[in-house]
Formats: C-alpha cells, sequence, structure tokens
C-alpha cells in the first residue's frame, strides 16, 4: 500500500486531533452501539469450531445467514466488493501452515467456517490511526464506524482476511433490515464483533445459536471449569496461523 505525503500528514493530523478530544478514546462507552457496555474483566470470550462435525454438513449456512441477517451484513453479487462477517474456505485456504504432504484430501477441500479470530495481540488495533477499532477488557475486538476514516490499515494489518471494506453503500443490498442493528455506509470497514450486543443480554452469539448441529462453542477461556475451557482440555483444537503471535481466540476442534 503506497501513500503520498499529503494523505500521510492528513492521518497524523486526525490522530492528533482525536486524541485531543476528552473522552475520545475509541471504548465501548463512547460508541453510540447498543449493547457495547464492557463485561467484567475476569471475563475472556472464546469460539470452538467442531470441524468433523461442521464437515458433516458441508452445504449448510444456517449460522452465516442468521449472522448476515442479525447485522444487517449485505448481499453483493459483485465479489470485488464482498462484505462478510462469517464465511467458509476450504481447509488448506484456512490453514495453510498445517496442511502436510498427505494430509486427507476430503479435509483438504471441506469447507471451514471462519470469522474474525478476536486475537489477545490484535494487529489490525495498533496500526488504526483514529482507534476505530479496539480491543475490549472481555477479549472482543471492535468497530467504531463513526471513527472509522477508511484508510484500511486494519485490513491489511490483519493475516486472517476477516475484515471487509465497503466500497458501496452496503445499504442498497439489504434483502430486509434489522432495525435494532445499525446499517453501515460507504468507506467504513466492517466485520464480526462476536455478537456483542447478544453478550451484553446474556445471549449466545447468532452463529452459536442457530446452529442446527451443536458445531459452534462459546465460552468464558479465562475459566478453567467453563464449559468451552472443559470441551478444549477434551479434544484437540488447532488455531490458524498461530506463529504469528497474534494469539487467535477462536479454535477449531480436529
Amino acid at each position: 500500500m503506497s501513500i503520498d505525503r499529503r494523505f500521510f500528514f492528513k492521518l497524523a493530523g486526525l490522530t492528533a486531533l482525536a486524541a485531543e478530544v476528552p473522552g475520545a478514546g475509541a471504548t465501548p462507552e463512547n460508541s453510540g452501539k447498543k449493547g457495547a457496555g464492557e463485561a467484567p474483566k475476569t471475563t475472556r470470550w472464546g469460539i470452538a469450531i467442531d470441524l468433523p462435525l461442521c464437515h458433516e454438513h458441508p452445504d449448510c449456512r444456517v449460522c452465516m445467514e442468521a449472522c448476515n441477517k442479525g447485522h444487517n451484513v449485505p448481499s453483493i453479487p459483485d465479489s470485488r466488493h464482498e462484505v462478510k462477517w462469517i464465511w467458509k474456505e476450504k481447509f488448506s485456504h484456512a490453514f495453510p501452515g498445517q496442511t502436510g504432504r498427505y494430509l486427507s484430501s476430503e479435509l483438504a477441500e471441506k469447507p471451514v467456517m471462519m470469522l474474525c479470530n478476536h486475537c489477545d495481540a490484535p494487529a489490525c488495533v495498533g496500526v488504526c490511526p483514529t482507534q476505530a477499532t479496539w480491543k475490549r477488557e472481555d477479549g472482543v475486538v471492535m468497530m467504531d464506524w463513526h471513527r472509522c476514516i477508511g484508510c484500511r490499515y486494519c485490513i491489511a494489518a490483519c493475516p486472517y482476511g476477516s475484515r471487509s471494506f465497503n466500497w458501496v453503500d452496503p445499504r442498497g443490498y439489504l434483502k430486509e433490515q434489522n432495525a435494532d442493528f445499525p446499517t453501515r455506509s460507504t468507506g467504513v470497514v466492517e466485520k464480526c464483533n462476536l455478537c456483542e450486543e447478544r453478550l451484553a443480554e446474556n445471549k449466545p452469539p447468532l452463529c452459536v445459536e442457530t446452529c442446527p448441529y451443536g458445531a459452534i462453542h462459546y465460552g468464558d477461556l479465562s475459566k478453567p471449569d467453563s464449559p468451552l475451557r472443559k470441551l478444549l482440555d477434551e479434544r484437540f483444537a488447532i488455531r490458524r496461523k498461530p506463529g504469528l503471535g497474534t494469539e487467535p481466540q477462536v479454535y477449531y476442534l480436529v
């Protein structure tokens, strides 16, 4: 990504301005979005996806459709302008560093559900010049669309392809609109928010609640006796690109 001097100084000025505004830190309290309150500091949300169970139903899209409907994610025919919160890719694409020479061809071709990894050390947060993206105390990596200036640094920094940019007005591609969740506009970045608006009401993420096969689990990773931690103790799990040091908190049971 090339940046000319004029654009660089414009970004620097905007960043300095944001830092000088009282209370302008990009925190859930000033994001203006429903349900954006912080969870207790002892909470660390995580997700576990049962790959063998999910692979038994490769054409299932229930979780994706529920997420899209609940969060007003547009369905744009032009793949160049695609916006995605949850999507599927082949195992070999999702785990390029973990595909051995003798990996089962069946496994390599099966679709893997992907979403924002809500990393412990998210690369996207460090590069955002306006603090439009930040990590909450409970580990959820958030987006404030009002503060996003569309520089797309976070997209370049994210090693998982978990962020989308609104090249066109997404509102024109909504088949139906959920009035309880905000829509976005042209020129901003968006991604999975782990259904933070539902977590604030002690409800599971939509993908967890709507999966008809019980293949998606969520829970508090900070508590050794939580159901999610017990599941990870019992089953072998892998993560996407763990060697990068971002510490993704989405686990795949294999």
